[in-house]
């Protein structure tokens, strides 16, 4: 991972995601170009099925000692990879349509206080700088929270596919990152859906689709990660600077 050159380091904290960044810093009147964004996630953690971080304000504790977290750390925590598309959307002028990216990372122990561990997002290549200059200031709408740690790696090809029974996303072909999820089996064939639930800073959203991992990876950096059979879902969300017109 290099360390963060000035345009990273200038897009990062327009977006609110620079360390030390509070979540009322984050929350205040939208500024810069007008800004939208429609775009789905492959999502996994290292929680059970399902991730009670959307309900609580920490993560499903680890036992470290069997089932799917035999062999890994014990404690509160919630290690994320997490793959994006933008179905649609724009900054300013610029189209940020087909867009891919991912941000893996840790809610930490306690985010009841919007403070979170760790996260890296990175950019496939083909995202232009102006695309990631908006990307950028969406995310820190969708997370407003304060990290510890947020850095930029370097680039790296983002795969992305997903279908009604499957969705699959590889970080640098799998070597730095992969999810693999699977539908849940409900009483037809049609996925498991929970709705009206928020996710995070996003206003809008279709719903979670319950669909737990086969694996979600993160496999470089200082802090790598692998686990089996956890939580994961798809959702598409939707946001747009107007929600934060005050």
């Amino acid at each position: 991972m290099r360390t963060r050159n000035l345009f990273l380091i200038l897009l990062v904290a327009t977006a609110g995601l620079f360390i030390g960044a509070s979540a009322s810093d984050q929350t205040t009147k939208a500024t810069g170009p007008d800004w939208a964004m429609n775009a789905t996630i492959i999502e996994a953690c290292s929680c059970p099925m399902f991730c009670q971080c959307y309900f609580n304000g920490e993560p499903a504790v680890h036992s470290g000692d069997e089932g799917i977290h035999k062999g890994h750390a014990q404690g509160h925590y919630c290690k994320f990879n997490n793959a994006y598309k933008v179905n649609h959307g724009h900054y300013g002028s610029t189209k940020l349509d087909g867009a891919t990216f991912w941000i893996a990372g840790d809610l930490g122990a306690d985010f009841s206080k919007m403070e979170t561990d760790w996260a890296v997002l990175t950019f496939d290549p083909a995202v232009t700088k102006e695309q990631r200059e908006g990307i950028a200031t969406v995310m820190g709408k969708v997370y407003p929270v304060k990290w510890k740690s947020f850095t930029v790696a370097d680039d790296a090809k983002v795969d992305w596919s997903a279908s009604k029974d499957m969705a699959v996303a590889k970080l640098g072909g799998g070597k730095l990152g992969e999810v693999e999820l699977t539908r849940f089996a409900g009483m037809t064939s049609e996925p498991v859906v929970i709705r009206n639930l928020r996710y995070f800073g996003a206003p809008r959203n279709d719903g979670f689709i319950m669909m737990p991992n086969k694996v979600e990876a993160y496999r470089t950096g200082e802090k790598p990660f692998e686990y089996r059979g956890t939580n994961g879902f798809m959702i598409t969300f939707d946001i747009a600077s107007k929600d934060f017109a005050m």
